[in-house]
This record gives structure tokens, C-alpha cells and sequence, in this order.
């Protein structure tokens, strides 16, 4: 039996701000860049109150909050933070897989001790040590998992068995589901469907007819099924950061600034593999039918230039339909054909 825990920590970039300035605490804080055509990295639970979330312009999230503390991102802190983390959950399994520097998936199937044990150990340490909180999410799959991480947060866990499932996902909101936005929602809701349990009434054929690929897929989530497996961090072949919007965009103008804001992270973690070639530069777009496109090209430095030419031909391939998510990456040379290359 599968037993994989999702580690999440709790507003970690403000978090971090608010431990290293306790003067923030108690008030609404958000993370990020120093203008306001950018975006919020992150906002506590102060600032969400107002409606303020990551991705969001900052001159919006002052509308929302004038009474907003602007603090500036400092990745090579956040970083650090991370390092730390990570090396606790090493202490457990060498069965991890990092998803952002805030979150990621353990897979303790071979443990004998229960899952939700290990998992308040981790959070324990992680308090003791750092001064900061996690939430955590145990299930027998990844979709499980990272649902239920959501559920007791701040600083809390919640455990779905095997045996659970069914009834965990019968009275689930749809939206819960990853990839269901809310004009997703929308034409679920236009079906009557509120729930997973509403949405399991449909058969595979009708949800491909419906919905095409994707809808194959929804049929397994409201389901709870997934045999994804964990992925330990080997050789990476690439660096991503992507950002899921609230609210879909749908002008190139807008997806400017999160693009330059993701930019940002993304010189911190290929400066971590300084070790490693780059390959080529790459803009990855989920358009709001669930449609996506890949713009790639070859260059061996990060260049804001290219990724904005990237960018705008994403932006055409999807012919003007509104935007739910917006990757940038590198792809690195393989070792291997390095090596090739240098014989050659």
C-alpha cells in the first residue's frame, strides 16, 4: 500500500519575513518585486483576507489592501529556508519530490510507522528548527495527498486511508480538483455538477465527448485515482517555475509582469546548477479550454529578450484565448552529449 505524504509550508516567503522582522506580524504582508507593475510572490493569511493573492498585480492588491506592507523577494533567503526543510524530510525517505521550494511529495510506503506520525515529526522539526510552519496532507496517492494538505492549514494535517477515499471525494467541490478553474466550474456547474460525486455520473464516453483528452482524465481525479509515482530528484534535465492564475488572463500585456516576476526565481535555481549547461529557454502556456503550447529555443544564457519572444509566439499559437497558467523554464544539455561533444 502506497503511502505518500505532501509537505506544504504555510505563507513560506512571508513567513520567512515575518520571522526575520517580527514588527510584520499581525499585519497584511505581501512578497514582491519593487514595483508596482509587478506581482505578489506570496501573501499571508492577513492580506488574503482582503482577497490578495499570489500572481496578482501589486497595484490591485493595494486597491484591495492600501493598508498592504510591500516587502521585497529575497530568493537566496528563501532558498536557504528551503535547504533546511529539505534536509529534514532526508532524515525520513530519500523519496522526494520538490515541486517549488515551498512544497513537495514523500513517498513513505516502505516505512513501517504510520504515515501521519512521520508526517507531525516532520512539521515538528520543521517548527523547532526554522520557526516556521507546514501543513501536511496524507493519502495513498499524490492527488489525495496534495488535496488534503489543504485541508487544516495553517499548521495542521489531515489523513485520507484507502478505504476513505470514496467517501473523501463523494462531497468534494469539483474546483479542488487540479486543472478546474472557475470557468471550468462554470460549465461543470452549467451540467449541475457542484461536487465530485455529482460529476461521477457521467461515464467515460460522456466525458469525452464533452470535454475531449482532458475529460478522461477528470473522470479518473473525481474518482480519487492516481498512479503517479514519486519522482526522487535525480539528474535534473530541466528548471520551470509556473504560476496558475486565479482569474484566467487574456491579453499578452497582462501576462508580461508574472512572466518577468517567474523570471526572477528562475535565475536563483539555474544559478544552483551552475554545474550544468543550458540548452535552450522555454515558455510553456495553458490556454483556458485546456489546450497548451510549448515555444522553445536554443540559447546557452537566461535572455528576458528571447523569453518575451517566446512569449508573444505562445501568445498567437493560442489566438487570443484567455491564458490559466504560464510556465518559463530551461531546458539543460545532457552530460552525456556534452561529453560527446567535447570528443568530438
Amino acid at each position: 500500500m502506497r503511502k505518500i505524504v505532501h509537505i506544504d509550508m504555510d505563507c513560506f516567503y512571508a513567513a520567512i519575513e515575518e520571522r526575520e522582522d517580527p514588527s510584520l506580524r499581525g499585519k497584511p504582508v505581501g512578497v514582491a518585486g519593487s514595483s508596482r507593475r509587478g506581482v505578489l510572490t506570496t501573501a499571508n493569511y492577513e492580506a488574503r483576507k482582503f482577497g490578495c493573492r499570489s500572481a496578482m498585480p501589486v497595484f490591485k492588491a493595494l486597491e484591495l489592501c492600501p493598508r498592504l506592507v510591500l516587502v521585497p523577494v529575497r530568493f537566496d533567503l528563501y532558498r536557504s529556508e528551503s535547504a533546511r526543510i529539505r534536509a529534514i524530510f532526508g532524515r525520513f525517505t530519500e523519496r522526494i519530490e520538490p515541486l517549488s521550494l515551498d512544497e513537495a511529495y514523500l513517498d513513505l510506503s516502505h516505512l513501517r510507522t504510520s504515515a501521519a506520525a512521520v508526517a507531525r515529526e516532520i512539521r515538528t522539526q520543521i517548527r523547532e528548527e526554522t520557526g516556521l510552519t507546514a501543513s501536511a496532507g496524507i493519502g495513498p496517492n499524490k492527488l489525495i495527498a496534495k488535496i488534503a494538505s489543504d485541508w487544516n492549514k495553517p499548521d495542521g494535517q489531515h489523513e485520507v486511508g484507502p478505504d476513505g477515499v470514496a467517501a473523501f471525494m463523494q462531497d468534494l467541490p469539483v474546483g479542488k480538483l487540479w486543472g478546474v478553474g472557475g470557468k471550468m466550474r462554470a460549465r461543470l456547474e452549467a451540467l449541475g455538477v457542484s461536487t465530485c460525486g455529482d460529476l461521477q455520473r457521467f461515464d467515460k464516453i460522456e466525458m469525452a465527448r464533452r470535454f475531449g483528452r482532458w475529460g478522461l482524465e477528470l473522470w479518473e481525479l473525481c474518482r480519487g485515482i492516481d498512479a503517479r509515482e514519486v519522482e526522487s530528484e535525480r539528474i535534473r534535465k530541466s528548471v520551470s517555475s509556473e504560476n496558475t492564475f486565479t482569474e484566467n488572463l487574456t491579453t499578452l500585456e497582462d501576462l508580461r509582469p508574472p512572466m518577468h516576476s517567474m523570471l526572477e526565481g528562475l535565475a536563483e535555481d539555474v544559478a544552483r546548477h551552475d554545474d550544468r549547461e543550458i540548452r535552450s529557454l522555454v515558455v510553456k502556456m495553458k490556454f483556458a479550454d485546456f489546450t497548451r503550447t510549448t515555444a522553445e529555443r536554443a540559447n546557452a544564457v537566461l535572455d528576458a529578450n528571447i523569453f518575451e519572444t517566446l512569449l508573444a509566439e505562445a501568445w498567437q499559437r493560442g489566438e487570443g484565448k484567455p491564458v490559466r497558467l504560464l510556465g518559463v523554464g530551461v531546458r539543460f544539455r545532457d552530460p552525456e552529449e556534452k561529453q560527446q561533444l567535447e570528443l568530438l
